[in-house]
Order: C-alpha cells, then structure tokens, then sequence
C-alpha cells in the first residue's frame, strides 16, 4: 500500500523519501522512484529516522507492522517525546476492534484518556490529512 501512496504522492508533485533496512531490499519492495531513498541497517534504524524526519504520522489499514509503528510513535507521543500529530485511518472499520479494546483497556484503567485524546482517527482521507496539518 506504501508504494502505491507514495507513487500517486509523485504524481501529485510531492516529493518521496523511502527508508528500507538493507536486509529488506531484496525481500520487500524498496521504491527505487523515491526521490531519495536511504538505506538503513535495521528496523530500529528506520523508524528512528522516520520519526525524527516526519511532521506528522499517518497510519493507514495495515497489519501487524502498522500497528507496530502505530503504537511505538503513538507512545513517544504520550510520553512527550514529541509533539507531532498521530492519526489512525480507519477506513471501513479496518480498526474496529483495536479501537474496541483501546476503549477497554481505558475502562479497566490501562490507557489513560490522555492516551486516547492524542490519537486522531479518522474515517476518510480527507479527515485524516487535516488531522496531520494540525500542529504541524
């Protein structure tokens, strides 16, 4: 999904920034038509640049790598390692059940609504990019 973001980003003018684990290269698909596309050494490596190079972060329906990413720059934000909108596309309902525990877990007192306030989800694009220009 990654790809086809960042090729209609292109098409639209933007431009394109990949990071990859050298490991991945071969194994995943590394866009070649980013306008840079840097090479790191691991998984760590990448998100840690992402972050620090990202004005906002947009999690669209994914798998258990989005939500791995979603809740690591999620959690840097609750604890006021940056200030940085974090917004969850949930298009179709793709995220229900998180959101549903998410919601449990503040009930049972393991997420603060502090932790939940700072979560942007969003039911369509346009909802979702607004939310990432806030702030930023």
């Amino acid at each position: 999904m990654m790809g086809a973001v960042a090729e209609a980003a292109r098409k639209g003018g933007a431009r394109t920034v990949g990071v990859i684990p050298h490991a991945l290269v071969d194994r995943e698909w590394a866009d070649e038509d980013a306008d840079d596309l840097l090479r790191v050494e691991t998984m760590r490596d990448r998100k840690a640049l992402m972050e620090a190079h990202g004005d906002a972060f947009l999690a669209l329906p994914g798998g258990i790598g989005t939500a791995e990413e979603l809740f690591e720059v999620w959690t840097a934000r609750v604890l006021a390692m940056h200030t940085k909108p974090v917004v969850l596309l949930d298009v179709d309902g793709h995220y229900a059940g998180l959101l549903a525990w998410l919601a449990e877990l503040r009930e049972r007192g393991f997420v603060s609504q502090f932790a939940l306030d700072s979560l942007v989800v969003a039911d369509d694009v346009q909802a979702a990019l607004d939310a990432c220009q806030s702030n930023v």
